[in-house]
């Protein structure tokens, strides 16, 4: 008998004891969302002054009617000690629940993050050290590429160089056309650049693809055995992503993993994944999905599985932060997480530089909260939103 799929919060009772970080209650005096030089960042002040600080990812452009009505008000007010239960009671506030999806639990995510960095500070302790065991302060990581308007021969030729430039270990190619029911970004694209990758890369270098729902599950069938005849390590969102039917079909077929859960935000529906094997690698967007405290939940469901959990997160910015800290404590990741394969210059307003180290590995901050300072001059200059 299938179990309901309701159980987005309610099942899952506190577990972090985050109350006992620090004696005294810390109470939340504000918080309010800043744009600075495009970037969307949420400041959050307790009663005492401490300061929060988090950026946002892009879709906080549209979201902040959201963000200011229905999630900011939540948490106002009340004991940042309390973080995780304020998270699931967020769910309920105004009804939030009629919102259920990414938009919403974006919002979520940019509050509890500031709120972690505050909490943080007040405590002198890292975020990673607040929710868990740091087992390690460096992350190897995968370089994603983000493109389709290469040929195979250009995709090849670029990443190529940037894996001489990091002596990363770990590639993530596009493949299909997303979410274009089989059509390729152009004619024949994938399965040339398939065999192509491997053998201008050779066997030392882990290959991954993400298709972005590109196929139905007979296409995705037929794709995924020229991954799997190229010892490629996993195949992402072969299908549209609500389709898990068609997604099971497909890792039910092949014999390598097929990865997903970048576009889930419900937690029960991440355990049916998980409890159904409708993929073998769980991806979730720590942003899109809710926050770090709805991810370590996740983590623990995969792990009580046997499975791996690697997040969706092709970050360069301080909007990293949050994933680095979740590796540093998570011991069921997979061998690499995510970091934009692009060259991106850094910008000197935040510290430290989310840069890679030598064998593509990048460092977890190890300050106070999330780890990063801000030059004070952006406040004079950001605009409130």
């Amino acid at each position: 008998m299938l179990e309901s799929t309701y159980s987005d919060q309610h099942a899952f009772p506190p577990f972090l004891g985050l109350e006992m970080s620090h004696d005294s209650p810390i109470i939340v005096k504000s918080i309010e969302l800043l744009r600075y030089a495009g970037t969307y960042l949420v400041r959050s002040v307790s009663e005492d002054g401490a300061i929060g600080i988090s950026v946002c990812n892009s879709r906080a452009r549209y979201l902040f009617p959201m963000l200011k009505e229905l999630v900011i008000p939540a948490f106002v007010g009340r004991d940042v000690r309390e973080l995780e239960s304020l998270v699931n009671e967020v769910y309920i506030y105004r009804s939030n629940y009629k919102y259920q999806g990414t938009p919403f639990w974006n919002c979520v995510a940019y509050v509890e993050a500031s709120l972690f960095d505050l909490l943080g500070k007040v405590t002198n302790r890292s975020v990673g050290d607040l929710v868990g065991e740091v087992w390690r302060d460096e992350i190897p990581i995968y370089l994603s590429s983000m493109r389709r308007d290469t040929t195979p021969e250009e995709e090849v030729e670029w990443l190529s160089k940037r894996l001489s430039e990091t002596k990363a270990r770990a590639i993530k190619m596009k493949i299909g056309g997303r979410m274009r029911n089989n059509m390729d970004s152009m004619p024949g694209r994938t399965e040339s650049l398939i065999p192509l990758a491997r053998k201008t890369f050779g066997d030392d270098v882990t290959l991954y693809v993400d298709a972005n729902g590109s196929y139905d599950h007979r296409k995705a069938i037929e794709i995924g055995r020229i991954l799997a005849d190229n010892a490629y390590s996993f195949f992402e969102e072969p299908c549209p992503f609500e389709q898990y039917e068609e997604t099971k079909a497909v890792a039910d077929a092949l014999d390598m993993d097929v990865a997903g859960g970048e576009q889930d935000c419900n937690l029960g529906h991440f355990k049916v994944m998980i409890r159904e094997r409708i993929v073998n690698v769980v991806q979730p967007d720590l942003m899109y999905n809710g926050g770090l405290i709805r991810a370590l939940r996740l983590a623990r469901m995969a792990a009580e599985a046997g499975m791996k959990v690697t997040p969706h997160s092709p970050k360069h910015n301080p909007e990293l932060c949050t994933l680095l800290h979740f590796a540093s404590v998570v011991r069921n990741t997979g061998p690499f997480m995510e970091f934009p394969a692009v060259a991106v210059k850094y910008d000197p307003w935040y510290d430290p530089a989310f840069v890679l180290q030598e064998g593509g590995k990048i460092k977890v901050p190890t300050g106070p909260g999330l780890g990063v300072s801000y030059d004070e001059s952006i406040w004079e200059q950001a605009e409130k939103i």
